[in-house]
């Protein structure tokens, strides 16, 4: 069992920044590819990053390339940096661990989900 905490949220003005951190815990985090996920009012839920156990390969949704960038460290700790930040990048963020194997973009190869932290961008 793992479990994830993200933190980090908030109201941020159009062309700002923000840092999400998803602390883990319980099983060894090397164990895991992380990523995070976004979920707007009435929309479903849309793949945003991963990395890999080693972290040195990330992936990124078209929309946030070249703007965010995922990370993480050596104690249990998965960040994503977000900037230049747009109205549509409002949403509620999730961090998964995904064991398995298969590609890192879809949500149902992710094992453990944290409670989710709002991101708000005003214009």
């Amino acid at each position: 069992q793992v479990q994830l905490v993200e933190s980090g949220g908030g109201l941020v003005q159009a062309g700002g920044s923000l840092r999400l951190s998803c602390a883990a815990s319980g099983r060894t985090f090397s164990d895991y590819r992380m990523g995070w996920f976004r979920q707007a009012p009435g929309k479903e839920r849309e793949f945003v990053a991963s990395i890999n156990r080693s972290g040195g390969i990330t992936v990124y949704a078209d929309s946030v390339k070249g703007r965010f960038t995922i990370s993480r460290d050596n104690k249990a700790t998965v960040y994503l940096q977000m900037n230049s930040l747009k109205p549509e990048d409002t949403a509620v963020y999730y961090c998964a661990a995904q064991q398995g194997g298969g590609s890192s973009r879809y949500d149902y190869r992710y094992d453990y989900w944290g409670q989710g932290t709002q991101v708000t961008v005003s214009s």
